[in-house]
């Protein structure tokens, strides 16, 4: 009886180990997902930046960026460069604010993070 109980559990520790190594990502897979978008190089164009923004963020962060909904932008530059600015428009966060990525074109991002990063 103890041989039978033994082979089981031995069995039952070989199929969960396989399923394991199946469904488990490698460390090279997981490193992959967690880069942040690489931001594209451009060149600030802050009429275009500021028509973006009011086109896409006053309706959260207020007509003079002060916050609202959203959190001041007036200063952000302060808290966050470019490329983390970059990220969070284009990904979005779990705080409420949408990704912006496939709304607007990755230029169009970069170049309201650039704009965005200079606000101190």
């Amino acid at each position: 009886m103890k041989k039978w109980i033994m082979s089981g559990l031995f069995f039952f520790a070989c199929a969960f180990a396989l399923v394991l190594m199946f469904t488990v990502p490698g460390r090279e897979h997981v490193a992959e997902e967690e880069q942040p978008p690489a931001m594209p190089e451009v060149t600030l164009d802050a009429a275009a930046a500021e028509e973006k923004a009011k086109a896409s963020c006053i309706t959260c962060h207020g007509n003079q960026l002060e916050g609202g909904m959203g959190p001041s932008l007036q200063t952000i530059g302060a808290e966050h460069d470019a490329n983390k600015l970059y990220q969070i428009i284009s990904e979005g966060t779990s705080g409420g604010m949408p990704a912006f990525e496939g709304q607007l074109t990755e230029e169009e991002i970069a170049n309201l993070a650039l704009w965005l990063a200079e606000k101190k």
